[in-house]
């Protein structure tokens, strides 16, 4: 019984800490360090999990009946590293009824690493299931591995989840072989794939994917800051900065216009932002982006306030309460604005007009590979995806990695 009670879990901690992980990965507050901190204890169940053997094994079986990622992952992981083609033709088989599930089974693939997951993500991407082919692609983009043929094929889908997923790889990879083809994209009929399409299309500096990326921020939905972020990116100063104006005139349009802010780096956004400080609505991704520009840590530096009454904006413990989304500035500061202000009339002489930063550093290679070491999880991956811009050759620096390979790829 007592053996029993440490294998259950093993299994239920190597599950619910993937999934506190699938969250990390894009959360303010997590650095590289953080990040590899809580894969340590990741790996800690998955060794237990290894070392139980075939116990272990059935234990992850019987947990694929809830059909969640984590449970995908832990059982993916154990499966596909023993190699044993009974056990992997379960997990494959259950995810054929669990499709929801697929980032779990593609994450266990991609904690394996290559080359070991090599010839089951070969596997994968030859079947004849959407579902698979998607887990098969989704763990090659992880380990910035070439699919192969298998790309092009999901590029043009009929299954907009492959499809899209398929897009996002293209500019993951930075194959711009490809990049006539998620041209044509830009127009897709589904939002995700339309957006994959511009979002990439940026990355490999295809010339209308700016315009794509502006009518999706313009038109408010999910990847709408996503989009303003990426389109400015690509566009000369003085136009990226008239267009985040406009946006700021437009209600809807708000939290476009700071995250665009965020993301063109240009300190003349400085005093919006300030401004918005004592807005509640707007309070804390204003104090992201000053942060994302000026690089001065809001908690560290004691700039922060309590938050207002009611001022969280998430599902509270109530059980009559309907709200149940989470929120999207949660583990955001919330700045005081009179002391932010001070720091900044203090320091804003080293931010030179006209020039971009990223956490304080010039967007140059140097600056942004600082803070690709040193950066929280979101600044991270705005510095991956400014370096690529700017040296191309090798794709996409993977900040969702395993924490260790990533150290190990920058040298820490």
């Amino acid at each position: 019984m007592a053996v029993s009670s440490v294998i259950s879990r093993h299994t239920e901690e190597s599950s619910f800490l993937w999934l506190l992980r699938s969250y990390a990965v894009h959360q303010p507050h997590y650095s590289l360090k953080d990040l590899a901190k809580l894969d340590l204890r990741v790996e800690a169940h998955l060794d237990g999990l290894r070392i139980a053997g075939d116990a272990g094994w059935e234990a992850c079986r019987a947990e694929l009946a809830w059909e969640a990622e984590g449970e995908f992952f832990a059982a993916g992981s154990v499966a596909f590293e023993s190699g044993n083609a009974d056990r992997i033709g379960v997990v494959t088989d259950a995810l054929l009824a669990a499709p929801q599930a697929v980032r779990g089974l593609a994450s266990s693939l991609g904690w394996l690493g290559l080359p070991r997951a090599q010839p089951y993500i070969d596997r994968l991407l030859a079947s004849n299931e959407p579902v698979l082919r998607l887990a098969g692609l989704s763990a090659a983009a992880i380990l910035r591995r070439h699919p192969g043929p298998a790309l092009k094929d999901a590029i043009t889908s009929d299954d907009p989840a492959l499809r899209a997923r398929g897009l996002q790889a293209v500019g993951e990879l930075g194959f711009g072989a490809l990049a006539g083809a998620v041209s044509d994209q830009l127009a897709d009929a589904d939002p995700s794939c339309r957006f994959a399409a511009a979002w990439s299309g940026a990355l490999l500096n295809v010339g209308a994917a700016v315009p794509a990326l502006r009518a999706i921020a313009q038109a408010p939905g999910p990847n709408a800051e996503a989009a303003a972020a990426m389109a400015v990116r690509r566009m000369p100063l003085p136009e990226a900065n008239a267009w985040r104006t406009t946006l700021a005139r437009q209600p809807d349009n708000v939290r476009a216009a700071i995250a665009a802010a965020g993301a063109l780096g240009d300190p003349a956004a400085i005093d919006w932002l300030l401004s918005l400080m004592n807005d509640e609505k707007f309070s804390r991704p204003a104090g992201e982006a000053f942060t994302m520009i000026a690089g001065a840590d809001l908690a560290y530096l004691d700039l922060e306030m309590d938050a207002p009454e009611g001022g969280d904006a998430g599902p509270t413990e109530d059980a009559a309460d309907e709200n149940v989304s989470l929120d999207p500035d949660d583990h955001l500061p919330w700045p005081h604005q009179g002391l932010v202000t001070q720091w900044w009339r203090a320091n804003h002489s080293r931010f030179a007009p006209g020039l971009r930063f990223l956490t304080g550093q010039p967007t140059d290679i140097a600056g942004l590979t600082a803070v690709l070491r040193e950066g929280r999880q979101r600044q991270r991956a705005a510095a991956a995806m400014e370096r690529m811009m700017q040296r191309p050759e090798g794709g996409l620096f993977e900040v969702r990695a395993r924490g260790d390979w990533q150290r190990s790829l920058l040298g820490r």
